[in-house]
């Protein structure tokens, strides 16, 4: 599967969260999330192994207990059942994969 970029598309999960499916097989999906100053996405915890990297902005990650502060080039792996949250503390914009393939996040 190619997908061409384009900037429609994207869907509002929770308040500020927009997320975008780009692609994905039949064991992965790919997806672009941006995230408005101050959204967060509450302490959750699910079966998929998720890894991402932040393109523009800066989070405060809570995984299992832990805060971590992402910039701009750093990348993470969330192992399934984790639990996790995030806050955008400025504008953000990141790419995340999911194993397996995430059956609410496709189009």
């Amino acid at each position: 599967m190619i997908t061409k970029s384009s900037n429609q598309g994207y869907q509002e999960k929770l308040k500020g969260v927009m997320l975008k499916t780009l692609v994905y097989g039949k064991k992965t999906l790919m997806v672009s999330i941006n995230l408005t100053k101050g959204a967060t996405i509450p302490q959750h915890q699910h079966l998929h192994e998720q890894s991402g990297f932040l393109l523009s902005g800066r989070l405060d990650f809570v995984i299992d207990g832990d805060h971590f502060i992402a910039e701009p080039g750093d990348s993470w792996t969330i192992l399934a059942d984790i639990p996790h949250g995030v806050e955008a503390l400025d504008d953000s914009s990141i790419i995340e994969v999911f194993s397996p393939v995430r059956e609410d996040y496709l189009p």
